[in-house]
């Protein structure tokens, strides 16, 4: 076979066609690398290659499997990394001219893992600046395109990463997750991504110079991304664990999920929440699949949610996660959101305000939120114990076009033909963001609703440690529902 029948193949059958002697680990990396060169110029999402490298380590993967030695679940396949996470002689800038020139002295845990796992990690993918974005543009690299339309935006902050994989340009990717930056690019692009329990996997070389990453920023995870959720179970297996600081004392052993049809799992499913109004675009989706579900002899519970209040999970969940990315400002941009915070109203609840308050609240304020954090995941924990799962959106729209003026918050997208600022869809990122569940988006279908028909996934929210749950969830979708689609300009 050729090696252009193996593009939007998964990782696993790419590794295995590799195993098989069918392609070689060269030839793939190689067929990778002539599509950057006719595509990225148009997407931008690879923004640095380490091709040499690659190269050597590929032609030692081939050579591996002609003297028959045991290889790992990943073996020879190319893949790419998003620019946040360091890999030795590579840049790593977070998109941030300041960093133009911080070249990595060695790779992050994740990288080393993937290595590991026999994967050729031959490239980094694009972020916004400071990964603070649901568009991935940035001062030192420019701007990423969805490749359903390049005049949207893939998603953030780890947009490059499922641009690539939608674009065929690379087999896997890994991204970061701290306000939906796996799931609302994988939702964007047509993709699968996992955020993880947190704390399962290390973020320890997914920080710049100077911060060392440990230990973990409050919220923030690091997970696969790929075509195939089969991909984000072999992915999730090879990166997590505990480094080496924390083995010495524990070590990790995820459940794995004891559910084998559609059939056997309860699952609850919400459309849209008065904090976050979702476009009938993707509300059409989640009713198709929830109808399908049906069909499958799943028990399905409509509008079953946890015994939580929206506005104060929305409130709690912002305040934590401006107060974990607070280090983010400079002594004299937090000094003036202090001055700020004494004018802002301790009840308003715009986006704007929500965030000073986060971004300077005292110790002992964020001592009661976190109080309110775990009550919540009580709460979730009761959800838990008769419903498998919970669905729900991963934003609020399918991907929106190109807006890089003004901040976030004054940034407007059409929902139901009202505006609605782009940082109110975080709060699909905080359902399950600061109560360290997991979630998996899959794509489930296509909206016709504009001139180019754009994805649309779900959010697959499981109890805390059950990655493995979701993930399967995602797995029987794709065998029997929705998969993975090239854009119509790619495939």
């Amino acid at each position: 076979m050729s090696t252009t029948d193996w593009t939007f193949a998964s990782a696993s059958e790419i590794a295995t066609a590799i195993g098989q002697k069918k392609i070689s680990a060269s030839e793939m990396l190689e067929h990778y690398l002539a599509r950057i060169e006719q595509h990225n110029p148009a997407l931008n999402a690879v923004v640095a290659l380490d091709a040499d490298n690659a190269r050597t380590a590929a032609r030692a993967a081939d050579e591996a499997i002609a003297q028959g030695h045991d290889i790992g679940p990943l073996h020879g396949v190319p893949m790419t990394i998003k620019e946040a996470f360091d890999i030795t002689g590579m840049p790593t800038t977070w998109g941030l001219t300041a960093y133009a020139d911080n070249i990595a002295s060695s790779d992050a845990v994740a990288v080393q893992r993937y290595r590991q796992a026999g994967a050729i990690v031959f490239g980094k993918t694009n972020v916004p600046a400071s990964l603070s974005d649901w568009q991935s543009f940035n001062p030192v690299y420019g701007t990423t395109n969805n490749p359903w339309d390049l005049e949207r935006s893939p998603g953030g902050s780890s947009g490059g990463s499922a641009c690539a994989l939608a674009a065929g340009l690379s087999a896997l990717e890994t991204g970061s997750d701290i306000g939906a930056s796996i799931r609302n690019p994988a939702h964007y692009c047509g993709v699968y991504g996992h955020k993880p329990t947190f704390g399962i996997i290390t973020s320890r070389g997914h920080m710049l110079p100077d911060w060392s990453g440990y230990p973990e920023l409050d919220i923030a995870v690091t997970g696969p991304m790929a075509r195939s959720a089969f991909d984000l179970q072999t992915a999730l297996a090879a990166m997590a664990g505990p480094d080496d600081i924390d083995a010495t004392g524990w070590q990790l052993a995820l459940p794995d999920c004891d559910r084998a049809a559609l059939k056997d799992f309860t699952v609850g499913i919400v459309y849209t929440d008065e904090e976050a109004e979702v476009d009938s675009a993707v509300q059409e989706q989640l009713q198709a699949l929830k109808s399908f579900l049906v069909d499958a002899g799943a028990t399905v519970r409509e509008q079953h949610t946890p015994d939580i209040d929206s506005a104060d999970a929305h409130e709690t969940y912002l305040a934590l996660l401006r107060a974990a990315t607070s280090a983010g400002a400079d002594d004299a941009a937090f000094a003036d959101l202090q001055e700020r915070a004494k004018t802002t109203d301790a009840k308003a609840t715009d986006y704007v305000s929500r965030m000073i308050r986060g971004t300077t609240m005292s110790h002992r304020e964020w001592l009661y939120r976190n109080e309110q954090r775990h009550r919540m995941r009580l709460k979730w924990n009761e959800y838990f114990s008769d419903t498998d799962l919970l669905l729900c959106p991963a934003a609020t729209t399918v991907a929106f076009e190109h807006n890089q003026q003004g901040e976030r918050w004054e940034r407007m997208i059409d929902v139901n033909g009202k505006p609605q600022p782009t940082t109110t869809a975080l709060f699909w990122a905080g359902y399950s963001g600061h109560v360290h569940l997991p979630s998996t988006v899959a794509p489930i279908g296509l909206a016709e609703s504009h001139s180019t028909p754009l994805p649309v996934g779900v959010q697959i929210i499981g109890p805390q440690y059950h990655d493995y749950r979701c993930i399967r969830f995602a797995q029987l979708l794709e065998q029997h529902f929705y998969r993975f689609q090239p854009p119509p300009n790619y495939s």
